[in-house]
């Protein structure tokens, strides 16, 4: 263990704090610990990660990988950032938890920023919570007071994994271990227009959807679908709701991806968000625009006992400041056309594209070799994960240089051919 984290656990020693464990022994020891005492809902961890710095990591062993997941596009500030690392050690130095039994600076000042860069009309509201899926939950529920209980959400789509963003999200291995399902969800095929018109009618209470789909394999929403969802909701009195927990704080060169310029100034009833929002601190907040929105959720009929508190929300703050003060929404529009551009103009004929905004891309490949992709780059020192058997998802923190990029798209050629010929040697021609 190295660098901050040993500072830390001086400090608690010193303050005669014996809590913090030291990384002793190895990845092995750590995973044989992991195996016995943490539940097995994610399989075996790839690594035990002791340590960050900007977009690196540090395992167990010693070894550094670039990370280019961030978290699953959580991190948008890199690790251990220098501002974040402030803001949160100094509110939980002054006030870390207090319950919604009471309002907070932090708590407030983050709502009144989120609905700026949001620009979320007057009388618009807040409610914070702790996740993404929390996020989806409080729409659905707002979507119920409606009074109608009929949803649209899209094939591929993806909204959590509690039970009421489970029956938003689309795939089928997720869902049925846990059915019946709240009800009243129908699914139809993302970017058909057509197919949402006719599935949306006057007993439809909101239509969920995410402008890129990040878990259903990195797809963006085709010019013009947004707005025309926006238009089949308003015809019949319906919520649109769009799920920006991965899309929005910055990942895709926006604040939030719907605000780019091809999806003509699309305003949702209801924009969710968590992952990027904290930089890695657990915070996420359903925004409601506009007070008959807002209205939807009243006094008692939603709750959450960390939601909002001081140090989440201290998070949001640094975030977003940092985020506006380093110019960062440029940066990954820039760093995303760079990266975009090296991957393509390698001519690789495994890869047939890559597609995404800004800094979340999914690289297409011609055949379903991603999980052997991502094996590989994880040898050679990088972290990627296969969002789809055909497709590698690159989420880096937003700070990615474009020599860092670079390190990447040069060491990918290299990936590919291992994993194909893995392929070919395990099962004959893929």
């Amino acid at each position: 263990m190295r660098g901050g984290a040993v500072e830390v656990e001086r400090a608690a020693r010193e303050a005669g704090v014996d809590a913090l464990p030291v990384a002793e022994g190895g990845a092995e020891a750590w995973l044989a610990r992991y195996s016995s005492s943490v539940m097995g809902t994610y399989g075996v961890p790839q690594r035990v990660l002791v340590r960050g710095e900007g977009c690196w990591v540090w395992d167990a062993d010693g070894k550094r990988y670039l990370d280019l997941l961030a978290g699953i596009a959580t991190n948008a500030l890199g690790h251990a950032h220098p501002l974040l690392v402030a803001a949160v050690t100094s509110q939980l130095a002054t006030l870390g938890h207090v319950s919604n039994f009471f309002a907070t600076v932090p708590q407030v000042a983050l709502a009144e920023r989120l609905l700026q860069v949001a620009r979320a009309p007057e009388g618009s509201r807040v409610f914070f919570c702790n996740s993404g899926a929390e996020a989806n939950e409080a729409a659905f529920k707002m979507a119920r007071r409606t009074g109608r209980t009929k949803i649209v959400a899209a094939v591929d789509g993806f909204h959590g994994r509690t039970l009421g963003a489970l029956a938003l999200t689309h795939k089928q291995a997720y869902r049925a271990p846990f059915e019946p399902l709240p009800g009243g969800v129908e699914h139809v095929p993302y970017g058909d227009v057509g197919a949402l018109g006719r599935a949306v009618d006057g007993a439809t209470a909101a239509v969920f959807l995410e402008p890129v789909q990040g878990e259903g394999g990195v797809t963006p929403a085709p010019p013009g679908y947004l707005e025309a969802a926006r238009a089949i909701t308003r015809t019949h009195g319906a919520l649109l709701v769009l799920d920006e927990v991965q899309t929005g704080i910055g990942r895709c060169g926006e604040w939030f991806a719907h605000q780019a310029s091809e999806h003509g100034g699309v305003v949702p009833d209801v924009l969710t968000s968590a992952k990027g929002l904290g930089g890695g601190v657990p915070v996420g907040a359903a925004i409601a625009f506009g007070e008959r929105t807002a209205a939807l959720l009243g006094a008692g009929q939603h709750g959450t006992t960390f939601g909002g508190n001081p140090v989440a929300a201290a998070a949001g703050l640094a975030t977003l400041h940092a985020i506006e003060r380093d110019g960062v929404l440029e940066h990954v529009r820039r760093t995303g056309r760079h990266l975009r551009s090296g991957v393509e103009a390698l001519g690789h004929p495994l890869v047939t594209g890559v597609r995404g905004a800004g800094l979340l891309l999914g690289i297409g490949l011609a055949e379903p070799v991603a999980p052997a992709v991502a094996r590989h780059a994880l040898a050679a020192g990088f972290i990627v994960n296969a969002v789809r058997p055909d497709t590698v998802r690159i989420a880096p923190p937003l700070v990615l240089t474009t020599d860092q990029a670079d390190l990447f798209t040069a060491a990918l050629p290299a990936l590919l051919d291992a994993a194909l010929a893995e392929t070919t040697t395990a099962g004959g021609t893929p």
